[in-house]
């Protein structure tokens, strides 16, 4: 409390008195006791009244005890029961929670990780895939301002992700690995990558490339074999020694027939391995009779260029081809879809050819853009022309409806450069983005796409889209989220095919240790998506004619399915609305990879680099005592007092104004008493 709130405490002080005593003091018709007794309770009274409008403030401090965290991060994928691991596990989660000393000096909490990474202590090791640079990542974001050791619970196998022992690198805190499985090197030969196109074209050939990997003493002799159901397509042999310990293959098969083509991959196993689980691997192609191909014509060089080639075409099923505007008019033919990108008055002969072929367009326009010609030349998006740049973002309509589309983060991605005016869109159409301008809706479109008599046309009104493409690689590490974007609105755009009430997205083969996702929309009979519709599929095992169905939910514009759950084999599905005699059928391949099991031992020479990379150390599960006791006595582990200091003003004190109630109901219960009143 300051030296000048102290005085006016005293100032009312003095007022409170003097005008006590004139009431009660000075010529007063009341008894000397009544007198003193009412004198006391107005003093109170206005003296409280009085310091609650002065208001002081006081300092109230407090002190907690803040003890360090250990996160445990748990290894819940399925190599771990592979390595008959899952009682250590067991055993180790049980020692940590019941060690009184570990737990009075940390604050425990345990974690998960397969593919994701979960907040509890429940594990099912069941978990398809392991990304533990995912995990440490993770924990390491949790526990950024916090003395947190961390203890990692896994064989150090990974099958997802970046390089755990590289990001490792960076970790703030010191991580303490206990290593799971044999460290034992066994003698193995391994199928260790199997790289192949998705797609092929019939009577082209596809590459294969397979790495064989070696893991022994002495030389030993093996085959590589392809088949193809009981025929074998390709042979070698392969010869491997301690120097000379793996082999690339790089072969090519004739795609002789449209449709799926299943393969076995495998290298003979040695009379004396012990895990032959990875000598071989299922691979699928889908051979297709033709490509999609997408023409892109442009009069400039923009980096937005090979940016939809590199979307485009991660569909082998695309083929994307450039050509400037004096040299496409005899190219549309070939092509299912056009691409103008920025088009100026150079693009006259192509747009009158494409008027006469009625081609399927898509217009990517910005600030090289000649609107004035544009509008001329096409009616369905015109633009106001005013000369001003402008730079706008992206908002994503939840409700659009053409297509089946998740939301990769748009509104995180940098504003983009375009021409400034108001967009009109004169023939039906869907708005896929809408335009906003440091975070207020311009009720522009920036991305839309229009459909009229069988003709689909879209505009994206911005510029240097390869920004969007480098920022999503930074959000997911991965360009596959955007490319899947571009993809989808490439695959509408290049159809004729006529829109019906029940769409069903799926692909022709899956892995099963990947998503195995299957979308449909629904639309009402005004061809408005309907989000009330109630959705399921069936899906029957061709081999055992056993059937499930699966509820599909409501995700966004699109209903979506995982049926992960399935077994390897060939299925055929019915996607079906309730209520509604609406229906539509296909099928699928999973093909049986258990990327989990390709594992024969830990991976301890890594943990150890990891523990070393971190100031921390590995362990054994039979260690786990030792691991127990080195965490309680290491000084670098410390409980911090942290003191907080508070400043609550008066008039927050709720018991001051009950305090002046009670002075003046006492005063009128003695004045009542005795008759004053």
């Amino acid at each position: 409390m300051s030296a000048e709130t102290i005085l006016y405490i005293v100032i009312a002080a003095v007022i409170s008195f003097a005008l006590a005593v004139f009431m009660y003091g000075y010529r007063s018709k009341y008894s000397g006791r009544l007198k003193w007794l009412f004198g006391s309770l107005r003093f109170l009274t206005l003296l409280a009244i009085l310091i609650l409008l002065i208001n002081p403030k006081f300092k109230s401090e407090t002190y907690t005890i803040v003890k360090p965290s250990l996160p445990v991060v748990i290894d819940n994928s399925s190599s771990v029961s592979e390595l008959n691991q899952t009682d250590n596990v067991s055993a180790i989660v049980s020692k940590l929670k019941e060690n009184d000393d570990l737990n009075d000096k940390f604050d425990l909490s345990y974690f998960t990780f397969g593919t994701d990474f979960k907040a509890t202590d429940s594990v099912t090791f069941t978990e398809t895939n392991t990304n533990i640079a995912k995990a440490l990542s993770a924990t390491n974001e949790v526990f950024k301002n916090t003395i947190a050791p961390t203890v990692l619970i896994s064989d150090g196998n990974q099958t997802l992700g970046s390089d755990y022992e590289f990001s490792s690198a960076t970790y703030k805190n010191p991580v303490y690995p206990v290593i799971l499985g044999d460290s034992t090197k066994y003698t193995d030969l391994k199928l260790e990558r199997l790289n192949t196109n998705r797609y092929a074209f019939l009577k082209n050939q596809f590459p294969v490339e397979a790495i064989l990997v070696y893991n022994g003493t002495g030389s030993v002799n093996s085959q590589f074999i392809i088949s193809q159901g009981a025929a074998v397509v390709y042979r070698e042999n392969i010869t491997f020694s301690e120097t000379d310990n793996s082999k690339t293959i790089s072969l090519t098969l004739p795609a002789s027939r449209v449709g799926l083509q299943k393969y076995t991959a495998q290298v003979v196993p040695l009379e004396d391995e012990k895990n032959t689980v990875n000598n071989s691997k299922q691979f699928a192609v889908e051979v297709i009779d033709q490509a999609t191909n997408v023409l892109v014509v442009s009069g400039i060089v923009h980096p937005d260029l090979g940016m939809f080639k590199k979307a485009i075409e991660t569909n082998e099923q695309r083929k994307v081809t450039f050509a400037k505007p004096a040299e496409a008019v005899s190219q549309l033919q070939d092509n299912q879809l056009i691409i103008l990108y920025q088009p100026t008055r150079s693009f006259a002969t192509v747009f009158a050819e494409l008027e006469k072929l009625k081609l399927n367009t898509f217009i990517i326009s910005g600030t090289n853009t000649d609107w004035n010609f544009l509008n001329s030349a096409q009616a369905v998006f015109q633009k106001e022309v005013t000369g001003q740049r402008e730079e706008a973002s992206a908002e994503l309509n939840v409700n659009y409806g053409a297509f089946a589309m998740e939301d990769i983060g748009f509104s995180n991605f940098p504003p983009l450069p375009t021409l400034f005016g108001e967009l009109h869109i004169t023939v039906p159409h869907e708005v896929v983005l809408n335009q906003t301008v440091s975070g207020f809706s311009t009720e522009n479109a920036l991305l839309a796409t229009a459909e009229i008599n069988g003709k689909r046309d879209a505009l994206w009104d911005v510029e240097e889209l390869w920004k969007w493409r480098a920022q999503s690689y930074l959000q997911n590490n991965n360009f596959q989220e955007f490319d899947a974007f571009v993809g989808k609105l490439v695959q509408y755009l290049a159809s004729n095919k006529r829109r019906s009430r029940l769409e069903v997205s799926n692909e022709s083969f899956y892995y099963n240790n990947s998503p195995i996702k299957i979308s449909a929309q629904y639309f009402d009979k005004n061809y408005v998506f309907d989000t009330r519709a109630s959705l399921s599929i069936s899906v029957v095992e061709q081999e055992s004619i056993q059937r499930t169905v699966f509820p599909m939910l409501l995700k966004n514009n699109f209903y979506e399915v995982d049926v992960n759950s399935l077994p390897a084999g060939e299925y055929a599905y019915t996607v079906s609305v309730g209520d509604e005699a609406i229906a539509r059928s296909g099928s699928f391949t999973i093909l049986d990879f258990n990327v989990e099991q390709q594992f024969g031992n830990a991976n301890v020479s890594k943990l150890n680099r990891v523990a070393a990379n971190t100031s921390g150390m590995a362990y054994f599960p039979n260690e786990i005592d030792a691991l127990i006791t080195n965490l309680t006595q290491d000084n670098r582990f410390q409980s911090i007092q942290k003191s907080e200091q508070k400043i609550v003003p008066l008039i927050d004190w709720k018991y001051l104004l009950v305090l002046i109630v009670l002075f003046l109901t006492a005063e009128w219960f003695i004045r009542k008493y005795n008759g004053l009143i």
